[in-house]
This record gives C-alpha cells, sequence and structure tokens, in this order.
C-alpha cells in the first residue's frame, strides 16, 4: 500500500504540516529525513495513534527497525483497536508472534478507503481474475441455475455481476459500509448486509451456492469459518472460494503484503473435515503485485 494507509489528521495544523512534508520527503526516498520530521510531527502531538505508525513505516524503510518496532508498539497503545494494523508490521518485522487473523479494524478501514477506487485499481491497473476464474471454475463444474447464492466478502459486487445471471437470489456480506455502499449501486444483489467473517454464525437459509473471491486472505486462520460456512450450504451445493497460495510449507502465514496465504494441504484438510468434495482445485495467477504476479488457488468444493 503506497503513500498514507489512511487518510486522517493530527487535530493538530503544525503536525499535520509537518507530516505533510515528511511524506514528501519519504516520496523521494529520502526516508531518514522523513522519520526525523515526522518524530517533530509527533512531538506537538504525540496521541496520534496513526503518526506514530507512520513513523514506523519511515523507520522501517529507512533500516531502523528497533525504533520501528517501538512506534508501531506506541500506535497499537493509542488505537488498541489497530485501525492501521500495527500487529501484522510487528509480526512480519519478527518482534511478535504472527496473529491467527489481521485486526477486524484494520480491515474495515482498509476497504472503506479503497472503495471508491477498488475496481480500476484492482481491474486495470493489477490484473484482477478472481471473479472470472472463480465463475468459469463453477461453470465447468455444475450448469444448473442457483435458487440462493451468497457472495461472502462481496466488496463493490465484481463477483456479484457473475453471479448474477446464473442464481435467482443473490446475498452479499462486506465488512466495509463503503464498499457495500458501492456494491448497492450495481443493482445485483437482493439483499446486502455488513458483516465482519471473524465472528460470522452459519446462514438459517442454507444457499446452493457461497463463494468467497479474494477474502480469505484477509482472515489467517479459516478453521472456524469453513466451519461455519459448511453449516451454510445445503446438501450438494457448491463452495467456491480463492486464496493466495503459500510457496513454503504449513497452514498458512502473513505476506509482506499484509495478507495471508494458504498452503493447499491445509485447505484441502479443511474441506475434508467439514464434509466437502473437492470438484476442482486450479492453480492460476489471480493478479500482480508491485509488477509480480501473484499465484492463487482457485476452488469449487461440493457439499457431502
Amino acid at each position: 500500500m503506497a503513500g498514507k494507509p489512511f487518510e486522517t489528521s493530527s487535530g493538530d495544523l503544525l503536525a499535520d504540516r509537518r507530516a505533510d512534508y515528511a511524506e514528501m520527503l519519504f516520496a523521494s526516498e529520502d526516508h531518514a529525513a522523513a522519520a526525523e520530521l515526522m518524530l517533530g510531527a509527533l512531538e506537538i502531538a504525540p496521541d496520534w495513534a496513526m503518526g506514530w505508525f507512520r513513523l514506523g513505516e519511515f523507520q522501517e524503510a529507512a533500516g531502523a527497525l528497533k525504533q520501528a518496532t517501538e512506534a508501531w508498539r506506541m500506535a497499537q497503545r493509542l488505537d488498541p483497536a489497530d485501525h492501521a494494523g500495527a500487529a501484522l508490521k510487528l509480526a512480519l518485522a519478527g518482534a511478535t508472534p504472527g496473529p491467527e487473523a489481521p485486526p477486524s479494524a484494520f480491515v474495515e478501514t482498509l476497504f472503506d478507503q479503497y472503495a471508491g477506487k477498488f475496481d480500476h485499481a484492482l481491474v486495470e491497473t493489477l490484473d484482477y481474475r478472481v471473479p472470472e476464474l472463480l465463475f468459469d471454475a463453477i461453470r465447468a463444474a455444475d450448469q444448473r441455475r442457483f435458487a440462493h447464492a451468497v457472495d461472502l466478502g462481496c466488496g463493490t459486487g465484481l463477483m456479484g455481476e457473475r453471479l448474477r445471471p446464473v442464481v435467482d437470489r443473490l446475498d452479499g456480506y462486506d465488512i466495509s459500509a463503503e464498499m457495500l455502499r458501492k456494491a448497492r449501486g450495481k443493482n445485483v444483489y437482493d439483499r446486502l448486509e455488513k458483516a465482519d467473517l471473524q465472528t460470522f454464525e452459519a446462514l438459517v437459509d442454507k444457499a446452493e451456492l457461497v463463494t468467497a473471491a479474494d477474502v480469505f486472505m484477509y482472515l489467517g486462520a479459516l478453521d472456524r469459518i469453513v466451519a461455519v460456512i459448511a453449516k451454510s450450504v445445503a446438501p450438494a451445493g457448491l463452495f467456491a472460494f480463492s486464496v493466495e497460495k503459500l510457496a513454503i510449507e504449513g497452514d498458512y502465514a502473513l505476506q509482506p503484503s499484509r495478507r495471508y496465504a494458504h498452503g493447499p494441504v491445509y485447505i484441502e484438510r479443511l474441506l475434508s473435515e467439514n464434509g466437502f468434495s473437492r470438484r476442482s482445485f486450479t492453480e492460476a495467477t489471480i493478479r500482480q503485485d508491485r509488477g509480480e504476479p501473484v499465484t492463487g488457488l482457485i476452488v469449487v468444493a461440493e457439499k457431502r
């Protein structure tokens, strides 16, 4: 994520001006000077959590990792909900064990801020392909029309646009109110609700199809959500989703992007333990990230 992670203010005009100059220095790759100037801003506004988070990023770029971790710890203390995701930076720096999931406030804030440019950035800039790949995999596995489909982590509705022609009723859930607002404007969903998948409960009205396109990389451990989805899918229904593929052995791991990658063996085990049979399990490039292809798994499973 380039530039300021979120638009915010310290509440003090002078501190904000110094922070803006620090951002300019950082953009010109004068990382040490940017950190020094941001530290001056924080002397004026010491309770500014986002300022401490950015200071940590400047110090990290300048090679001062010890000071960066101290700044991220301060950001956490000032904002226990952790809207900036300092816990993830601390884990990546090796200062704390990797969390099983990112802070919900971080995910919500990230996508609230990203909603306005989400479709263009993903599709045009990052060559995002998950909705297309997932829809093709669903149709290859099953040609039926689905009476009820649920799109988890629906975002702005990119997956919903694909699904709409082959479903009678389409529900979408997302943690971001701004993403839901954008999705609502597309008029492809019959129902949209705000929901955090870390605390999501099983659906009373079971669905013939549940999708999670590019969602699980913002969850980490998937044991709970897969069990919940298993209770939400009707017998012979489909569960279709994507993950970023973990390049090493293991269940899942936090990546420098602050997204999680998942191991194929872990995914296979979760599906089997929760009553799913594999219909397709395909490796594919799902997007570009910093000019490099991101390898993912496109999975379609059937509820036994």
